[in-house]
This record gives structure tokens, sequence and C-alpha cells, in this order.
């Protein structure tokens, strides 16, 4: 889908049983000018996505996973990616006709910009999420002159990286599998070196799936992945702190103890990939929770 070797970015469309709910967001990509290359990662679908995918799209890229790799699909969509910077939709999302040309002349313009986040407009009436005002009014200081609110924080469904940065950091981290795995991500670019920032005028339309995982299920993985991004990257004092809240949590809500299970058992494998930020990035995350 599009011309290559034009293109300055391919859009990255991670799925899972929500055939439909695809195509739906592949006919909108289609309709883009420039129409980007597409390139579409199946965790492992049982639904026909794949060979819905191959027959109505013969343009796009179509990658199928042998199991359900959650949020590293992303990353095997980057790598087949050649383009200098990628776009990250959700099967239940798509990016507004200019929007990826907006982040692309931003990228263009600022070489030590690794990400830009769009302002996300939810549903057939276009409610604005409540991420974009949160994007907007970053509290974080903006010392090098990007077109947007310096931020440490995105929506997957709506965020264009460089290729460059997103591979020189690892991408994300398959450890956290689903849900709240942009933070990781957003810090270890911040980490690298690289800035981040968001463009109000760059619009995301998501339309959330009807076919959601339970929202006790998705609460569960967010606790829990939101204490294990504290020990891979935070000060050990913080990560034991929020340990100990999370504990006292759940000796009442059952989310918070299925989330405390659940990261103490991945927590060995996170404490071997422990690399924790540099005091800049440290004082930027304070800076941002005290507000």
């Amino acid at each position: 889908m599009g011309n290559p070797e034009h293109a300055r970015v391919t859009v990255v469309v991670a799925t899972r049983d929500r055939r439909d709910e695809l195509l739906r967001t592949l006919r909108h990509l289609e309709k883009l000018e420039p129409r980007p290359p597409v390139v579409v990662v199946d965790n492992a679908s049982t639904d026909g996505t794949a060979e819905a995918v191959r027959s109505g799209f013969p343009d796009v890229m179509l990658v199928r996973e042998p199991g359900n790799v959650g949020c590293a699909a992303r990353n095997t969509g980057v790598a087949r990616a050649d383009t200098p910077y990628v776009a990250f939709c959700d099967d239940d999302s798509w990016w507004a006709p200019g929007a990826l040309e907006a982040a692309a002349d931003a990228l263009d313009a600022h070489p030590r910009l690794g990400l830009v986040a769009a302002s996300v407009f939810v549903g057939e009436e276009e409610r604005p999420d409540p991420v974009n005002e949160a994007l907007a009014h970053s509290p974080l200081p903006d010392g090098g002159g990007l077109p947007g609110p310096r931020i440490l924080g995105f929506l997957a469904c709506a965020a264009v990286v460089r290729r460059e940065a997103f591979k020189e950091v690892g991408g994300f981290d398959p450890l956290l599998f689903f849900a709240g795995e942009e933070a990781l991500l957003a810090q270890d670019l911040a980490a690298a070196g690289w800035d981040l920032c968001h463009l109000e005028h760059v619009h995301v339309h998501h339309h959330p799936s009807s076919m959601r995982p339970p929202g006790r299920w998705r609460r569960t993985l967010e606790e829990r992945n939101a204490l294990l991004t504290v020990w891979l990257r935070r000060r050990r004092g913080l990560a034991l702190a929020r340990t100990a809240r999370l504990a006292g949590r759940s000796l009442r809500d059952p989310v918070a103890r299925g989330a405390l299970a659940g990261a103490l058992r991945a927590l060995p494998a996170a404490m071997a990939r422990r690399r924790p930020v540099p005091a800049r990035v440290e004082r930027d995350l304070s800076l941002l929770e005290k507000a």
C-alpha cells in the first residue's frame, strides 16, 4: 500500500482476532494521500484475519506471529519497515488525513525528536480523549525548541517514532506483554537522549473495539506493568515503596492482588534487565508525578 520509494512513514498495525475492525482500519489507511506502506502483524488470530487481509489488501505486508506476543508484535512490524519513521495503529484506530505528513515534517525538522504523540478523538462523536489535555499541558520544561510540549508518555495507537531511535532502545519490552507498555519505551527514549513531544494538530481517530478484553483483566495488567516499569527503570527506594503500597491495597482489592502476584512472578526477569534512568529523566518523572 503506497509507494515505498517516496514514503516517509510506514504504518504498523498489531492485531488479534478483530478481523472486521482491522479491515475497517485498513480501508481508512488506504484513503490517505499519500498512501503509506502498511505492515499488519497478526498475533496468531483464529478468526480468519490473515486470509481476509491477504484477499482484501494485497499491497499490505502481512506478518503472522506463531503465538500471541502482545506489544512486541509492533517490534516485528518496525523490523519490516524501511522508512525513516513508523506510525502505530491499533486495529480499532486510524490516522486522520494529513496527520502522518505533519508528524514526518516535525521529525524531519528536529533530528533529536524520537517520538511524536498525536491528539486522539474517540467514537463517532469525536470526543477528545482525556490524554490530549494531559499532553498539551505537560509541565516538563522544553530546553530544545521542540514543535510541541515535551512529554514522557503517549498512547501507542497515536504515536509516530523515528525508526532509528526505536531500534536503538529495543522497542517495546515483551516482558510487559500488554497494557501500559508505552511508559517504559518513553523512559528508554528519554534516557538515550531522544526528545518526545505532543503535536496537538496531528489527529488520530479511535473507535474502541466492541471486543475489548474484560476491564478487570486489563486493569490488573496495567497495575502489574506500572510496578514492573518502576523496578526496571526507577530508584530502588521508589520501587520498594510502590510495591509496599500495592501490597497494602491487595488485602482488599482483587485487581491489586492479581497485579502484585503477576509482578512478583516477573520480578526476577525484570531485575535481570534493570537499568535505572539517568538523574535528569528521574527528575522529569518526579515532576510529572507531582503535577
